[in-house]
């Protein structure tokens, strides 16, 4: 069964500058003085970073105009509300009028006069007709402020509103611009490890700047962000004998993670693995990354929990982008453990 998980990238990676130093030279005794697959890897890193803030980006411009959008639509409800109120106001002032029309006030004062009861009772009329008109008149000047004061309101968030989908917009193209690079970048990568392979000579190391490292954490898992696949134990076409590790779907080209401290005891090339790496971690256990298309290490090399040793591939006996990962007790095939309990056990559960 696949499961699923997914693991936000460390803030402080997106802020990284990722780039490669001087290739090191071939682990294997392989030529890499004219080799530039160390400026492709770097190149991978660097469009993962420029793609990774690119999707920030966007996906906080289209959060931004969602929000743009709503308080647009809440200000043309409040808009037609007032506009309500004030259609409400004008019939109450019809109202008026129609009143003091029936009860005689379009006459003449004269008129009006020879027929009230009493001029006190005329009066009291006249009074309580011109305050209720007052009223409403101030109530409808206010409202005709206040309208105009929400049509100034409407037009300026339905602009700002029209200005972020713009940006939102614009974003979604550069995003896309920024992804079409990275693959393009993960082929060219890809293609020299199977160069490489084929040979049976690496290159020389990818030189990458190195995220800041949790220092508390002794132990890791090799990718941050993957999907298991093939598990440990798997029955297959794909293997001679049962699948020997823990299979981490990733896209070409992403950071692999050194599981533990320890040292590096080997780098190759060729074979089913493709190109590998093999760390030695005190307590007696080997843990191997293979299917790699770049290695940032070299054989002897200390490295630390979570330090980027290599980039993910399709290298060797491969059908898809994946790391394989193993934890073995000697450095060679055949003394391989469950991965998955393994790192459970260590504190870092995967799955």
């Amino acid at each position: 069964m696949r499961s699923l998980r997914r693991r936000p990238l460390i803030a402080a990676v997106l802020c990284c500058a990722l780039a490669a130093l001087a290739a090191g030279p071939s682990p294997d005794g392989g030529d890499g003085g004219d080799d530039d697959g160390g400026g492709v890897g770097a190149e991978v890193a660097r469009l993962y970073q420029d793609a990774a803030v690119a999707t920030q980006r966007y996906e906080q411009g289209r959060r931004e105009a969602d929000a743009q959008r709503v308080r647009a639509v809440r200000a043309e409800g409040l808009l037609d509300g007032q506009r309500r109120r004030l259609g409400a106001l004008h019939e109450d002032l019809g109202r008026i009028a129609r009143a003091q029309y029936r009860t005689g006030g379009g006459l003449p004062m004269a008129a009006r006069l020879l027929m009230a009861d009493s001029p006190d009772q005329l009066m009291r009329g006249q009074h309580v007709l011109a305050t209720a008109q007052s009223a409403v008149g101030r109530a409808i000047d206010r409202s005709r402020r206040a309208e105009a004061r929400l049509v100034a309101d409407e037009a300026r968030t339905a602009s700002a509103w029209q200005a972020l989908e713009k940006r939102t917009a614009e974003l979604a193209v550069l995003k896309k611009s920024i992804e079409a690079k990275l693959e393009d970048a993960r082929s060219r990568l890809q293609g020299q490890a199977d160069a490489s392979v084929a040979a049976g000579s690496c290159r020389g190391a990818v030189r990458l700047e190195q995220p800041p490292l949790d220092g508390t954490l002794a132990w890791v898992a090799p990718v941050e962000s993957y999907q298991l696949s093939a598990g440990f134990g798997s029955d297959g076409s794909h293997w001679a004998h049962r699948h020997t590790g823990q299979d981490f779907a990733v896209p070409i080209g992403t950071p692999v993670r050194a599981a533990g401290a320890g040292r590096v005891v080997r780098v190759s090339c060729g074979g089913a693995f493709g190109i590998e790496i093999v760390l030695q971690h005190p307590g007696g256990y080997y843990t191997q990354y293979a299917h790699l298309a770049a290695v940032a290490v070299d054989p002897g090399q200390q490295v630390l929990a979570g330090q980027w040793i290599g980039q993910s591939g399709t290298s060797g006996n491969s059908t898809g982008p994946h790391l394989h990962f193993e934890v073995r007790i000697t450095p060679d095939m055949g003394s391989a453990l469950d991965p998955v309990p393994w790192l459970a056990e260590r504190g870092e559960p995967v799955g």
